[in-house]
């Protein structure tokens, strides 16, 4: 769903002669015009360009099973440099405007989890496994098969989750909302702002950059995602230089009212060389060898299950956002989209840097209006100068950046309306994927919650025909992976 009409004001003419650029990456016949690439591109790197910052955070603050650490700047080298050249080969392959990174929530798993169990080089090595068994699996067809046997009113219902998802994600990175502490007189989970107050400065920069955002939008004003924010970004210059407002954490000691990650200020230094150590660090023999065969094989089951419904879940909703998606919901280039995914899975791990995986927040270039991979070639440029502009990178706080992410949250959200919830067979399926994925901050979660309970129900209704049989093995998937933590009690 487009929020601003093409320059012109009317769609391009698909007939009309056209280049061969234009031709390769469809973007005339999709509708799209180049200058509303360019803006979907940059609004799309806005939007993640916290992840050159804070993958390095998550992966550099463990330690592995010998004690050692990875470096932060090497990690946030190559952090830069992959997501540029995996969104770039999802621009060209899959032609679909579709961003790639280093991926938030398996990070962490490998940081705390996996990496403690075996040396970095394992770990990683690991990582590698997994994004091969995905290429196998998208090369045989099976990945793909199993992408359109999810019933199609399902996916929708996927792509309505994501929204919700985003909207929090935005929420919770501008500190708009906040988990509040464990306290024996409470039982609300998460509050508004600080003590149900908004009390910092941070916190309205988002609120103004938010509603700059929203009244573009109903004007449908060409590209008010990305003027939304940059307004904010200038405004929270502003307001830092003359409230010197500071970082969430100084001196290793919390500051509730400060910059959730970026303080956006001016950087002393534009240019800086970027390390590339890390690249190659792998290994993927010997963790089997040092942590034995079992733990191995869970930690790549759940990578595996988390990269692969991950992506099905983005693609989706990104498609549906900009209405690519055919009549079963499947978006153009299906098979060249999840292969690239898969390559940018085995790619994060050979550069130290975790599984690279879509990223949702590409929405918020479809919602500037992007609808082909050129798109993608702008955010991977940006990222792959993100390596030596690393410092400008930083001036761009979470609290100017999430405005795009509750403003697409809502465009995705207004898909709700063609789920039929007369029909509870489909719309309790529905209801469970719309509400895990924000709850339990995970689209695997969502996803596997839906088919799980739309089988179960199916079957409870006598309807086992019309079950994809495909959906009963991905179902008993889901279910050993809601259960791994018992699993592994047992097994372990």
């Amino acid at each position: 769903m487009a929020i601003a009409p093409p320059d012109n004001g009317t769609p391009p003419d698909p007939a009309q002669p056209r280049t061969g650029f234009d031709r390769f990456f469809e973007i005339s016949a999709r509708g799209s015009t180049m200058s509303r690439e360019v803006r979907g591109g940059l609004a799309t790197f806005f939007t993640m360009a916290y992840i050159v910052v804070l993958n390095p955070l998550i992966l550099g603050g463990a330690v592995d099973g010998d004690g050692k650490k990875l470096s932060i700047p090497a990690l946030a080298a190559a952090t830069a440099l992959v997501a540029g050249l995996m969104t770039m080969l999802m621009g060209v392959v899959g032609r679909f405007p579709m961003a790639l990174a280093a991926g938030l929530g398996v990070n962490a798993l490998v940081a705390y989890e996996i990496a403690p169990e075996m040396t970095w080089a394992d770990a990683m090595g690991l990582v590698v496994i997994e994004g091969v068994i995905i290429a196998v699996l998208v090369l045989t067809g099976l990945r793909t098969a199993v992408f359109r046997s999810v019933p199609t009113q399902l996916k929708t219902a996927i792509g309505v989750g994501i929204g919700l998802f985003l909207t929090i994600i935005g929420l919770v990175d501008a500190g708009f909302v906040r988990r509040i502490p464990d306290v024996a007189n409470t039982t609300v989970p998460v509050g508004l702002g600080i003590s149900g107050k908004i009390v910092s400065w941070p916190m309205l920069v988002f609120v103004v950059g938010l509603l700059v955002t929203l009244v573009l939008v109903v004007r449908r004003v060409r590209g008010a995602i990305l003027i939304g924010i940059l307004a904010s970004t200038v405004l929270a210059i502003i307001v830092e230089a003359v409230a010197n407002v500071g970082p969430s954490f100084v001196d290793g000691k919390p500051n509730p009212k400060g910059w959730s990650l970026n303080v956006p200020e001016l950087p002393k230094q534009v240019v800086d060389v970027p390390d590339l150590s890390l690249l190659g660090n792998f290994n993927v023999l010997d963790s089997w060898s040092r942590a034995g065969w079992l733990v191995p094989l869970m930690f790549v089951f759940t990578l595996l299950i988390t990269d692969f419904f991950d992506t099905m879940g983005t693609m989706v909703a990104i498609g549906q956002e900009g209405d690519m998606l055919d009549e079963r919901g499947t978006p153009p280039r299906a098979k060249e989209i999840l292969l690239v995914d898969s390559i940018a899975a085995a790619a994060g791990g050979a550069a130290s840097v975790s599984s690279n995986t879509s990223y949702i927040e590409s929405a918020a270039g479809v919602g500037e209006g992007a609808r082909t991979g050129v798109a993608n070639l702008v955010t991977g440029a940006l990222f792959l100068l993100a390596m030596f502009l690393a410092p400008l990178s930083l001036v761009v706080p979470f609290e100017a950046a999430s405005t795009a992410l509750v403003v697409v949250g809502f465009l995705m959200m207004t898909a709700v309306r063609t789920i039929d919830w007369t029909d509870y067979e489909i719309a309790i399926p529905a209801f469970l994927t719309i509400t895990f994925m924000p709850f339990t901050y995970s689209i695997s979660n969502g996803i596997g919650a839906g088919i799980i309970s739309y089988v179960v129900l199916k079957l409870a209704k006598g309807k086992a025909r019309d079950i994809h049989p495909l959906l009963y093995g991905v179902a008993v998937l889901f279910v050993l992976y809601f259960l791994r933590g018992p699993i592994e009690s047992v097994v372990l």
